[in-house]
């Protein structure tokens, strides 16, 4: 996170604009005072992937279909 003021913000926007494309969030001032906050853009197919691609390796998914040999009380009668 980046501070800066006003008058920084105007002479040198298009800098601005790549860095919070790149993902930095920046506080923008007046008088000391922050006035706004520029942020990144939430590309929330791109969290999914993410989230997604972490989980590789980590979770086995196996044969949901067939029966996994043990008698349900339904099986028995026994709703």
């Amino acid at each position: 996170m980046q501070t800066v003021n006003t008058t920084e913000f105007r002479q040198h926007l298009p800098n601005y604009l790549r860095r919070a494309e790149a993902g930095e969030e920046i506080h923008i001032t007046s008088r000391g005072r922050v006035i706004a906050r520029l942020l990144p853009e939430d590309d929330q197919a791109a969290a999914a992937r993410q989230r997604l691609d972490a989980l590789q390796g980590q979770v086995c998914l196996s044969d949901v279909e067939s029966p996994s040999g043990e008698e349900w009380n339904a099986e028995k009668g026994l709703l």
